[in-house]
């Protein structure tokens, strides 16, 4: 048994002054340290630094690590100028990013408070360096392939990703899960049977979604820049799909839709009514020239996700946080810096499924410590200084045991 103190507590009441938590690898009970003291005496006591905010680990729902060798080699701006610079530096990419540049980019994460991750993975690459990790991930398995020459082969490919990441669930803190490209780029019949598949097993969902102008103008018209892509690279100028006929299969199951920087309002509440959830991806959508998110008009929760260098400068989950600030300039800034570490704490575990994202009874002890330059004056500012202040956690654990 353990006890941390800290000035400050996120709950999911919100902050709360001079409290204590006992745990072990879930928490035990929160209280004053005092009468924690009294009920678990043989406890080892972790005092932390005057200052110091005890928060959930932080959950990042959707990263690629595939591409984290990326410095300066994709071009970014606008959405189809990236595509084709992904498309022309992909094998370099991908063969420079071994197990050692993505652990250390785990490791980053870790500094950054974030204990559970999404990994969005297109090839497998990652499967080991994600079992080695001590943090939580939720290993999204990508299917991609719009021919229907090779859907067969594809869908058979992705399978074997799916039951490999399986085989790592009793051993390792991995959630096999599934994920969709996107509407361009899966073919409907092998998209039906990946949602089986996640229905059938349980698994966590995900799929992109309307992220750019190009992608809205192929799926509803078969024109745009999309049109001159998929005619060079893959012969063919018919998209394979359509925005409604994508939306409606997933109707029966939940899931979380990166990006939706381009759904208007009448498909946003669709998804929400359906259950669905989305990932918020604000440094990406800019640096690719897609667009805001309109967050003050979505119905349903959301989680605000890094996605990867493949389209983004860090993952660390302030640099998101304080970009999301300045994106959405048009909240109160107190008031969305509040709403903003839910979507990353509580938001984030339900959406995944997962036991943890809040201090309380019965979760996960997965913590990050936050540690302030000084006292707030203001007790509603606290969420905005956290944000603002930040830029790597004080200490970090997960399952109790700490390893920042």
């Amino acid at each position: 048994m353990k006890i941390i103190s800290a000035d400050f507590i996120y709950t999911p009441e919100g902050f709360i002054a001079n409290r204590a938590v006992a745990f072990t690898d879930t928490i035990q009970e929160v209280d004053t340290l005092e009468v924690l003291k009294s009920k678990y005496p043989d406890a080892s006591i972790i005092n932390t630094e005057p200052n110091s905010v005890l928060f959930p680990g932080f959950i990042n729902t959707h990263v690629h690590l595939e591409f984290s060798a990326n410095k300066t080699s994709l071009k970014y701006g606008s959405f189809m100028p990236w595509l084709d610079s992904v498309i022309e530096h992909r094998e370099a990419l991908v063969s420079a990013c071994d197990n050692a540049v993505m652990m250390q980019e785990c490791e980053a994460m870790m500094r950054s408070g974030i204990t559970t991750f999404g990994a969005i993975s297109s090839f497998g690459n990652e499967l080991e360096v994600c079992e080695k990790t001590p943090q939580r991930v939720v290993f999204f398995n990508e299917l991609i392939g719009s021919n229907a020459q090779y859907a067969d082969m594809l869908y058979g490919d992705f399978m074997e990703r799916v039951k490999a990441s399986m085989s790592c669930e009793a051993s390792s803190r991995i959630t096999p899960a599934v994920a969709i490209h996107s509407p361009y780029s899966v073919h409907p019949i092998i998209l039906q049977k990946a949602v089986n598949v996640a229905k059938e097993h349980t698994l966590p969902l995900s799929a992109h979604f309307l992220e750019s102008q190009a992608e809205r103008e192929w799926l509803e018209h078969g024109e745009g820049e999309l049109k001159g892509f998929f005619k060079k690279y893959f012969s063919t100028e018919t998209p394979v799909t359509n925005i409604q006929e994508f939306m409606y299969a997933f109707d029966t199951y939940p899931t979380h839709f990166t990006h939706c920087v381009q759904a208007n309002q009448v498909e946003l509440d669709y998804l929400a009514q359906k259950g669905h959830s989305v990932a918020h991806c604000p440094r990406s959508n800019r640096y690719l020239g897609c667009g805001r998110l309109a967050i003050e008009n979505l119905k349903q929760p959301y989680s605000v996700a890094t996605d990867g260098l493949s389209s983004n400068d860090s993952l660390s989950i302030f640099d998101e946080l304080r970009a999301a600030l300045m994106l959405h300039h048009q909240a109160p800034i107190n008031a969305l810096a509040s709403r903003l570490l839910q979507t990353v704490t509580a938001d984030a575990a339900d959406i995944l499924g997962l036991n943890c994202g809040k201090i309380e009874e019965g979760k996960a002890s997965d913590f990050a410590i936050v540690t302030l330059n000084e006292s707030p004056k203001r007790a509603e500012e606290l969420a905005l200084w956290c944000i603002l202040q930040t830029k790597e956690v004080s200490a970090l654990y997960i399952e109790g045991e700490q390893h920042v």
